[in-house]
């Protein structure tokens, strides 16, 4: 498939990691979709031969809660300015002794406890259905775990990340259960992320930073928003340098299955789509649409 050869990358986590050593040509972007308002202005850059996107998921200054996120306006702006990988920046909790606070985890599945998130490009007159058996970009996720490693980061390869609402931490009965379950991490915001990046064809992994141990363990604290952000502000410059070092090895062909994950996803026959599901969707779509 013919591309320009130029990697536009898109970073989602917090407000400070662009503030990283290379980085030019700094220019701030407002922009509105189909789906609503994102979370801020993206903050679009180079860093060396790549264009890079940078989004604060919770908005500058950390004002937007996770299930409050509009995940869909976030994906689509993302697409807007020509996206094709998202390295999702996220701080989670240990469900397993060997990851410890700080750890980075490379997860390579999703649990979904989360409730009533928009979490679909599709509906309202287009019926459509998109693979997510694996649910992470498995690639891109490579490429993230061997700059993890690079970085000097205590890194664990893959893991499966329970997604919740929020914004409470979970009850002790819950962490428990999810324990059982043999999941790595717990958070709240990487679904719908993942699910709408898949849909938008965007290849997407994620760099899950331990902060606690939830509250299941026996003999640590339990978690708190102080315990969580004096980890993650110890470890903001290592997410940096995980980013960088992903960067250097994304190539600029894409040769996985994201690329046309949604070329046969929508069931509704061409001439029952409503204009106005085609106008909204033309970004998703349009090149598969064009071809009928």
């Amino acid at each position: 498939m013919a591309r320009m050869a130029e990697r536009t990358i898109g970073v989602i986590g917090g407000s400070g990691l662009y503030e990283m050593e290379g980085l030019t040509h700094l220019e701030r972007v407002r922009l509105s979709t189909p789906f609503g308002e994102p979370s801020d202005e993206y903050v679009v850059g180079r860093l060396g031969d790549a264009k890079m996107v940078f989004l604060p998921r919770h908005g500058r200054g950390h004002r937007i809660l996770p299930h409050e996120i509009n995940f869909p306006a976030n994906i689509h702006g993302m697409k807007q300015l020509g996206v094709e990988w998202i390295l999702s920046v996220s701080a989670v909790g240990s469900m397993k002794e060997e990851i410890h606070p700080g750890d980075i985890v490379v997860p390579d599945q999703f649990i979904d406890r989360t409730k009533s998130r928009a979490s679909t490009f599709f509906g309202n007159g287009v019926a459509g259905h998109v693979g997510f058996a694996d649910p992470i970009c498995n690639a891109t996720a490579a490429h993230v775990f061997e700059a993890a490693k690079a970085a000097g980061a205590r890194a664990h390869q893959g893991g499966t990340y329970v997604v919740i609402d929020g914004p409470m931490f979970s009850t002790r009965a819950e962490s428990r259960v999810y324990r059982s379950w043999g999941v790595s991490v717990i958070g709240m915001t990487n679904l719908p992320e993942a699910k709408l990046a898949r849909e938008a064809e965007i290849c997407y992994s994620t760099i899950a930073l331990s902060t606690d141990y939830d509250c299941w363990h026996e003999t640590e604290e339990d978690v708190s928003v102080e315990a969580v952000m004096a980890i993650v502000r110890k470890n903001v410059d290592l997410a940096r340098r995980i980013v960088q070092n992903a960067v250097e090895r994304i190539p600029i062909e894409r040769a996985c299955g994201c690329v046309d994950a949604a070329k046969f996803a929508v069931m509704t026959a061409p001439e029952a789509i409503p204009p106005a599901a085609r106008e909204r969707l033309a970004l998703i779509m349009g090149k598969h649409w064009s071809k009928q």
